[in-house]
């Protein structure tokens, strides 16, 4: 059984409820037992009414503190005028309910209010109202009143005793989804970039294969040995295919996943064999170098490559043209790659993802891309990405 809103409350709760209010009621007829002349003596009835009319009230404090606290310090005032003796014994229902208002009061000023006020109360009521104070009535008297704000001091340290390490729950749940929101995020990074490597890689190698297959049908007839030359660079080419998607979908693999044979990431010193594979498929590609070759950060040596690669494979696969032309300026720097041709484009909509890809790459190794129609016809990728310092004494 749970405790819903206004519902059942739990069975354990019931038990301690009425252990709480037995212990009170047990203590209220001790302090009728201490008379004032010292002397002990059976309680009398009116300790009997003290303890039933003030502990019947202790169940509610829970829902009503403040009422009552008020019920049980109500309820120490008639003690002195009915003969008994006010001690800290027979008002034990004010200083618990003392104890749970400081616990759940919502401010410390209203808790302290209200407890000091119930000291002040039951030190009033506790003063003979005739007659001298002597050293043991006012030690009792004193007692009768720090006892309600030792209560209260006790609840309210407590509560911030709760407060603390509730604050200290929620940073702990806070911080967890933090690093469960930074750890999905570096997921979420990197299959985008798994998802772009795989996408330049497959485009690349299905136009070349697609390029190949189409001469090889075309000279089937006609030339033999042209078509057989172009089905041993398909054969090639899907082999390269299939080792390239291998590699990179072997980053997906568990850690405990037996590694296989790792290839370096490709560069700019693979350029001849691409462009090399692009020849093959029927595409003539020209190749112009401006400045002293410098090596290239791995990162952005990649991000060359996978320009270069996307750049000859949509002119493949969208311009109506047999020619490209690849241009490298090495500056001081930065490395300016651009890749032109003169055709027209058969696809005029929206830029792929292909354009996507690789403005996102050049953006992330710390350069710039821009990707248009010429004024004179075709179309031009420029990109421009950065070269590390130039070592003191060595070449420019």
């Amino acid at each position: 059984m749970t405790k819903t809103g206004g519902g059942p409350r739990p069975r354990g709760v019931w038990w301690r409820e009425g252990a709480v209010t037995a212990t009170a009621f047990v203590l209220c007829l001790l302090g009728g037992v201490v008379q004032v002349d010292d002397t002990l003596t059976a309680p009398p009835a009116a300790a009997y009414v003290i303890a039933v009319v003030s502990c019947a009230v202790l169940p509610l404090r829970h829902r009503a503190p403040l009422a009552a606290l008020a019920a049980t310090t109500a309820s120490g005032v008639p003690v002195a005028p009915l003969g008994l003796l006010l001690s800290p014994l027979i008002v034990a229902p004010a200083l618990i309910t003392a104890y749970s208002y400081a616990l759940t009061a919502r401010t410390e000023r209203r808790a302290g209010g209200a407890v000091l006020g119930t000291s002040v109360v039951l030190l009033v009521a506790s003063t003979p109202l005739f007659g001298g104070v002597s050293w043991q009535d006012a030690s009792r008297m004193g007692s009768v009143a720090a006892f309600p704000l030792m209560a209260g001091v006790l609840g309210r340290s407590v509560r911030n005793r709760r407060a603390y390490l509730a604050a200290v729950e929620e940073r702990a749940r806070r911080a967890e989804e933090s690093r469960d929101g930074e750890a999905r995020r570096r997921v979420a990074e990197e299959r985008v970039r798994i998802a772009r490597e795989l996408h330049d890689l497959v485009a690349h190698q299905i136009t070349l294969a697609n390029a190949q297959a189409t001469v090889a049908a075309h000279l089937f007839d006609i030339r033999p040995e042209q078509t057989r030359k172009s089905l041993r660079e398909l054969v090639e080419t899907t082999g390269h295919a299939l080792d390239e998607l291998r590699s990179t979908v072997g980053l997906l693999r568990q850690s405990g996943d037996t590694a296989g044979p790792a290839e370096p990431a490709p560069g700019l010193s693979r350029l001849p064999a691409l462009l090399a594979s692009f020849r093959g498929a029927g595409l003539e590609v020209s190749v112009e170098q401006e400045g002293t070759a410098r090596p290239l950060a791995p990162g952005v040596d990649l991000t060359a490559y996978r320009i270069v690669q996307e750049a000859l494979t949509n002119v493949t696969k969208h311009a109506a043209t047999g020619t490209a032309r690849v241009h490298l300026a090495w500056n001081r720097d930065r490395v300016t790659i651009t890749v032109a041709d003169d055709g027209e484009s058969e696809d005029e909509g929206a830029p792929g993802y292909g354009l996507i890809g690789m403005r996102e790459r050049a953006t992330v190794a710390g350069g710039q891309l821009s990707a248009g129609r010429r004024p004179e016809g075709g179309f031009l990728v420029s990109a421009e990405l950065p070269l590390p310092p130039a070592r003191s004494g060595g070449a420019p």
